[in-house]
């Protein structure tokens, strides 16, 4: 028996509370999760779950091993690292929670990806909204703004770059707002994320101004909020990624550049209490990556 591989089985058993679902993560059959799992018990003399027909529970032996567990996966991996052997480890599946913008951004660039890690397989959900990242089995998650939840743990990757646009036959019959102010007289499309459907932040380059809005349509996805503002029903701020090819082709307009959107901090959360597995670690690497390769999301300057 390889007894590491044999923890990484039980720690996402653990995790995901499902032999099933550890089963496709791993990408092993699900007879041979349980074959893992049960040699492990035998190896160690000790019940690490209580089994019933509906559900998985860990015993108390088997909350007792989890810790002891990750230390030894994470040192395995620690040396695979160092030994440059990180690219056989990285097979299973990830799934990824992002804003849907950023998410037609990662497509173009997934095949690639993909092709040099044939192991891995990646689940993307767009979702604008923070997600119960253990309960639903989320390994990653891209938030927009500060992060509050002091039990995950957060780091920054880039920064928002986004657009006050309309679309030119809106403009023809209301005209162009010059400053935040003028923004009361509009018809406004919002972008609601986390809740927040009434207002708007601009900068005017040292200071921030917040604008009450009296949206007319409300939607939880940029992507509807980018049909919408095409289709002439009103202002709204978009994502530099769906904004500028319209801007350059003239199907939107740039609206008040004088006065920017604020920018936000681009992060990514994922549970601080488990251990990092080499497939989460490497679909990471590669998100980090790819905001890099975008000055727009690059750069706070």
């Amino acid at each position: 028996m390889d007894i590491v591989s044999a923890l990484r089985t039980f720690l996402r058993v653990a995790e995901t509370g499902s032999f099933s679902a550890a089963a496709v993560d791993l990408g092993l059959t699900q007879p041979a999760v349980s074959r893992q799992v049960s040699a492990l018990e035998e190896h160690l003399n000790t019940r690490l779950l209580h089994r019933t027909t509906n559900a998985l529970a860990l015993t108390a032996e088997g909350e007792h091993m989890i810790p002891m567990a990750l230390k030894v996966v994470e040192a395995v991996d620690a040396l695979n690292e160092a030994s440059g052997g990180e690219t056989a480890l990285a097979t299973g599946r990830v799934r990824l929670t992002l804003p849907a913008p950023l998410g037609l951004y990662l497509i173009d660039r997934l095949a690639a990806f993909l092709r040099r890690h044939p192991g891995l397989s990646v689940e993307l959900i767009f979702r604008e909204d923070p997600s119960d990242i253990v309960g639903e089995g989320i390994d990653l998650e891209v938030r927009l703004g500060p992060v509050s939840d002091s039990s995950l743990m957060c780091r920054r990757i880039g920064w928002t770059t986004a657009f006050l646009v309309a679309a030119p036959s809106y403009l023809e019959h209301r005209g162009a707002p010059r400053t935040p102010d003028d923004i009361s007289g509009h018809e406004c499309i919002c972008y609601s994320r986390a809740g927040d459907g009434r207002s708007w932040t601009f900068s005017d380059g040292s200071d921030d101004i917040f604008v009450r809005i009296a949206p007319r349509l409300v939607a939880n996805n940029a992507v509807a909020v980018h049909r919408a503002v095409l289709a002439g029903s009103g202002l709204a701020i978009l994502s530099h990624i769906l904004a500028c090819p319209d801007i350059e082709a003239g199907k939107l307009v740039d609206v008040m550049p004088d006065f920017p959107p604020a920018r936000l901090p681009i992060s990514v959360v994922y549970p601080s209490r488990r251990n990092m597995p080499m497939r989460v670690r490497t679909v990471l690497d590669f998100l980090v990556e790819a905001v890099k390769e975008d000055p727009l999301m690059a750069s706070v300057a």
